[in-house]
């Protein structure tokens, strides 16, 4: 490892803000986690982890592929039918849970740390957000553990009968995460499967597999039982195609691209296993004339602008009356003046990297389009000159609703503007479905009944009334449309987790 980092030549500036432990982390020769041991892939293979605001190689992690997944599933079948794990009463398995959370804010700043190597976001973002929030949803879901319960029945069928359902768990689950919030995503996935009583085998994107791997290590010390999490490092097409298609893994959950959702939905049909997805978004943004704009420009900005603009849940569509139009655009357009773009290990720094070149290509492509469709930059629209993925915040504005940068997900720091004339309300969210998504949206507004209107005919699974949503444990997220399938988070997240049996005694 001190061979990648020389030559990598890192920025002194940078190199010196890591901390000790996770220079150390970096340094080791990391394995693929499964069975409860760190193993090399079967291939011999590794590849190298990138950190995206400089664009230099800082670790190296193995390849997995197929074989390794067969590995991974066989360990986890074991640990879910013959180990321990089946054996543990709930209060057992949450109180493992209570012990991952305890041991993930015991490390809060080796993970946020590492969360900033990663991803690229601001230090700031991933110790106030990424790594409590994970902690919180360990918690929340330990203490589901107890709280999963069938129903007693009352039947009409003649005679005499005692009628009850059953919760149980669906079994070896595939769990593939996306980078724009590894860590975080992670516990979305691993928090309820676990409480639910399954076992896991994760795959963390290739671009972010070092808070995974990281986390690995916690749930060894957290005592959770070998095989009942398998973590695999390794890419989509090889790696992630495995886990999709293997006849032994009873459920597959996903969090990432439309595209890829749509070919894991073919792979899985191979054995019927349960598939839950969470997609692509292009979230609406509704100012009504009557808003507080105080709380409205900030709170829009921070909605497209947080995480570099990588968020499936961003505003990136925004409406707004004609009467605050100005308003709104000059003040979002002070707001992204205002922020410090730089490394996310940089005092200071409140917008990080894209999390790579290929990524920048992307959104640099998308404002190219835009500009040669008719829309006007506000502001921003440029990348960068230095090291690393780094690209202005933007504001696109004289957009329409045929335009690609407003149909089609970005994933930047792009806001598209549009006005509206329109004061009815069904017009209003007409232009707000115009979409094939519908993961989240918002509502700016002080007319608490035009509010509860627009909630109601916004097509989409998450809906915020002056904040663009939260990110807390006990709300569902998931969407309409080509958003996806299921909900995480809250007690839908658990019931992804679970089959449901009845059972009729006859008396």
């Amino acid at each position: 490892m001190d061979e990648v980092l020389k030559g990598s030549e890192m920025t002194t500036s940078t190199e010196t803000k890591m901390s000790e432990k996770v220079t150390t982390f970096l340094a080791r020769k990391h394995g693929l986690f499964i069975d409860g041991d760190w193993l090399p892939a079967v291939s011999g293979k590794v590849f190298d982890s990138f950190d995206p605001g400089t664009g230099r190689v800082i670790a190296q992690v193995p390849e997995g592929d197929a074989e390794d997944i067969d590995l991974a599933v066989k360990a986890a079948r074991r640990a879910f039918e013959d180990g321990p794990w089946g054996r543990m009463t709930p209060s057992e398995r949450g109180r493992l849970l209570f012990n991952l959370a305890d041991l993930v804010e015991e490390n809060a700043e080796e993970l946020a740390e590492l969360e900033v190597l990663d991803n690229g976001k601001p230090l700031s973002n991933a110790r106030a957000a990424d790594v409590p929030l994970c902690a919180d949803m360990f918690r929340y879901m330990g203490g589901w553990a107890t709280k999963i319960t069938g129903e007693t029945l009352s039947i009409s069928t003649p005679g005499e009968y005692h009628a009850f359902t059953l919760r149980e768990p669906v079994g070896v689950v595939g769990q593939i995460i996306p980078w724009n919030a590894p860590l975080l995503i992670l516990s979305w996935k691993v928090a309820p499967a676990l409480a639910a009583g399954c076992t896991v085998v994760l795959k963390p994107a290739e671009q972010t597999p070092l808070t995974a791997l990281r986390f690995g290590e916690l749930a060894q010390e957290a005592g959770i039982p070998k095989g009942v999490i398998n973590i695999i490092t390794g890419f989509g097409e090889t790696a992630g195609a495995a886990i999709a298609a293997h006849p032994d893994i009873d459920k597959v959950s996903f969090t990432g691209s439309s595209e890829v959702g749509r070919i894991i939905v073919k792979a899985a049909a191979g054995n019927l296993k349960r598939v839950s997805l969470e997609l692509g978004g292009k979230s609406p943004v509704i100012v009504l004339p009557d808003a507080d704009l105080s709380a409205a420009i900030p709170g829009i900005a921070r909605g497209i602008f947080h995480n570099s603009g990588q968020v499936c849940t961003a505003g990136s569509r925004l409406y707004a009356h004609r009467n605050v139009f100005d308003e709104i655009v000059d003040g979002i357009v002070q707001q992204a003046g205002q922020i410090t773009v730089g490394h996310g290990l940089e005092d200071g720094s409140q917008m990080g990297p894209l999390i790579s070149p290929v990524q920048c290509e992307r959104v640099m492509g998308y404002i190219g389009q835009g500009r040669d469709a008719g829309a006007s930059i506000a502001t921003g629209g440029a990348r960068l000159d230095r090291d690393g993925n780094f690209i202005e915040p933007t504001v696109l504005v004289d957009t329409r609703p045929e335009m690609s940068v407003v149909q089609e997900e970005i994933f930047g720091p792009v806001l598209c503007v549009m006005r509206f004339d329109d004061d009815d309300l069904e017009q209003i969210a007409k232009q707000a479905n115009d979409t094939i998504f519908g993961l989240a949206g918002s509502v700016w507004t002080q007319n608490i009944s035009a509010a509860h209107k627009l909630v109601r005919r916004i097509r989409a699974g998450r809906i915020g009334v002056n904040t663009h949503g939260s990110v807390d444990a006990t709300l569902p997220t998931g969407g309409f449309k080509q958003s996806g399938w299921g909900r995480e988070k809250g007690h839908d997240g658990l019931n992804l987790y679970t089959e449901v049996k009845s059972v009729i005694v006859s008396l």
